[in-house]
């Protein structure tokens, strides 16, 4: 767990986290959820894929006034699983709903190939990360990402927490997450997607060690 001002990051597993401010109880990704966690006012899906858009997960921490924030494929693989509101996310797309504010970042990879020409995460396919402003508090969660050129432009974003992936196969290495950490400039950058399907707690920690002697925060939770 890591606080920041008055917002507790806990990492529950791979690219999932509870962000919660005492009131406000919001999930990025839910995956192998925990007992007893809190329900959830907000849940955003950065895509499809399993590790990511766990039906069985999101039935844990859901309640009836549950809203969930995803892209249209996503969208499309819930059909009509749940009775909760769904808001449609695209990559540019800037929503004040509530309490927060949601901004869609597109996530897609350049150089993770499931075969020759092929990536894993296609740009074409519009998936997910988000930039969430919570109690003046911006968070950053790439979601299944490389490197990508819009993330220059994130800079003036001025991210507090940034949650980046780093076990490399299907996302950025360690070595590529330092990189684009170093451009979004955050107060603190927490590594994501390792131990569960690829990566190791060694490509965090070597991540944060990185990220720390080039002058900025890091940590693993």
């Amino acid at each position: 767990m890591y606080i920041y001002k008055d917002i507790t990051v806990k990492r529950i597993a791979h690219d999932c986290f509870l962000i919660s401010n005492g009131k406000i109880n919001l999930y990025f990704d839910p995956f192998r959820i925990e007992e007893n966690l809190p329900k959830a006012d907000y849940i955003l899906i950065t895509h499809e894929h399993f590790d990511h858009f766990s039906i069985d997960d999101i039935r844990k921490i859901i309640k009836e006034s549950t809203v969930l924030f995803m892209n249209e494929m996503t969208e499309k693989a819930l059909g009509n699983q749940l009775a909760n509101k769904v808001v449609t996310v695209n990559p540019g797309d800037s929503i004040d709903y509530d309490e927060i504010h949601i901004k869609g970042v597109p996530a897609y990879n350049i150089n993770k190939f499931r075969e020759h020409g092929i990536v894993y995460h296609p740009k074409e396919d519009k998936k997910l990360g988000f930039i969430v402003l919570i109690n003046n508090v911006k968070i950053y969660h790439v979601g299944d990402s490389d490197n990508i050129p819009e993330m220059k432009n994130l800079k003036d974003e001025n991210i507090d927490i940034l949650l980046i992936p780093v076990s490399g196969t299907y996302v950025m290495t360690p070595k590529e997450a330092l990189d684009a950490t170093l451009t979004i400039n955050p107060k603190v950058a927490i590594p994501m997607h390792y131990g569960a399907i690829v990566g190791s707690e060694a490509d965090a920690q070597d991540f944060v060690e990185a990220v720390k002697n080039k002058g900025l925060d890091a940590v693993v939770i």
